[in-house]
């Protein structure tokens, strides 16, 4: 039997989180990559939407605004206009760029998780959880530092080392304190709404050991190593101030889990999208309801559980929705012996090493192809005399 053929294509390219710049290592792993393949596919002719957008809630950017003194919505914006603006400039062509922030992806996302509600998809169950007398709240992971069990680090955070490297939670931390006020924080009974992964085990089995083994021997390895554990529910709303309330009597103070509303990002952006412009992309139910469509998501190695296991049961528990059919992740480039992703902003970068060379989107996107990470690191510095000349002749071909 020959490959299925689609009508459509929807493209997917990671969201990146509004907490910094963007760096060369996203650009290689994940928008070259992606942009090349959707400029592709319009150059066949082909109907095909790629979809962005900036990822704009969780407890990174609460940090960063209480550190700095200004609101979450502060960071957001500036950093959601700093993403944007790159991905303009170095000609990434998204069809949408858009935010989780919007009032149209609150409202998405709040009625996706009310439909899992109601349908009966989510179970509840109260846990124990370290509470801030003086703040007055639950303190989400990041907000608490203590003493690490394994080493003994005395800055260890809640979730982890970063001396030894230990994943961790904030009930295992000795002497724990939180980030907020300073005090050590109690032990009080919390309730979340979890999302049963271990009811989509033996689906998930099927669906990706069986009927993909043409992903990419990464994405297809770690799947397969957590479905040979058995999974656990996973929370789905967490206790904190800043993201989208949960849409549930009784939820007063909980918002939905970042990375549950996060993928859902990529529906109502193209909503978002399709609503602007229904002539040229119709609607947005087409993009991601009709059997006919291909989704393909392009992602980084750090968010393949989120994007294998745990979007594809949230889509399977609605029931309304395609899953996707490939997703492509990378492996990380180093640079000067740094893995690129958490080295310097990729604008610096480029200003330093092709400041003298003519067309340096083009030599950069080119090198950036040329080297693509595979299975294994490449470095990439001593790369760039070598690939420029040609580069320098290569020219990308744009579409409008």
């Amino acid at each position: 039997m020959g490959e299925k053929k689609f009508k459509r294509t929807t493209v997917t390219a990671a969201l990146p989180y509004a907490n910094g710049g963007v760096h060369i290592g996203h650009l290689a792993g994940v928008y070259v990559p992606s942009d090349i393949y959707a400029r592709y596919l319009r150059l066949k002719k082909e109907e095909v939407v790629f979809i962005g957008g900036s990822d704009e809630h969780g407890v990174p950017i609460t940090l960063r605004a209480k550190k700095e003194g200004v609101t979450p919505q502060d960071v957001c914006d500036r950093y959601h206009k700093m993403i944007k603006d790159s991905f303009r400039e170095f000609g990434i062509s998204f069809d949408v760029y858009s935010r989780t922030t919007s009032e149209t992806h609150h409202k998405f996302a709040s009625d996706f998780f009310r439909k899992l509600y109601d349908d009966g998809k989510l179970i509840e169950q109260e846990t124990e959880q370290l509470y801030d007398e003086e703040a007055k709240q639950f303190l989400a992971d990041r907000y608490v530092v203590g003493e690490c069990p394994h080493c003994h680090n005395e800055h260890a955070y809640g979730d982890q080392c970063e001396k030894c490297g230990s994943d961790l939670s904030p009930m295992e931390l000795i002497n724990p304190q939180s980030t907020i006020s300073g005090s050590k924080p109690v032990v009080k009974t919390t309730k979340n709404w979890y999302l049963p992964l271990n009811n989509y085990q033996e689906w998930l089995k099927q669906w990706i050991l069986n009927e993909h083994k043409e992903w990419r021997p990464n994405v297809y390895g770690q799947c397969k190593s957590w479905l040979d554990m058995d999974l656990q529910p996973r929370a789905m709303t967490r206790d904190l101030n800043w993201g989208i309330p949960v849409p549930v009597e009784g939820a007063e103070g909980k918002v939905l889990y970042v990375w549950f509303d996060a993928p859902i990002g990529y529906i109502s952006n193209t909503k978002e999208l399709c609503d602007s412009n229904p002539e040229k992309f119709g609607s947005w139910q087409k993009w991601w309801q009709d059997p006919e469509t291909r989704l393909i998501h392009f992602i980084g190695k750090d968010n393949i559980v989120f994007h294998c296991l745990i979007f594809p049961s949230m889509l399977k528990a609605h029931g309304d929705y395609i899953l996707p059919d490939n997703v492509p992740s990378n492996e990380f480039l180093n640079l000067e012996n740094d893995k690129i992703s958490t080295s310097r902003n990729w604008a610096v970068w480029l200003h330093e090493y092709l400041v003298d060379f003519p067309n340096k989107q083009d030599v950069l996107r080119y090198v950036l192809t040329a080297n693509a990470p595979e299975t294994k690191d490449n470095n990439l510095l001593g790369r760039i005399s070598k690939s420029a000349t040609t580069a320098n002749s290569w020219q990308f071909m744009a579409t409008s």
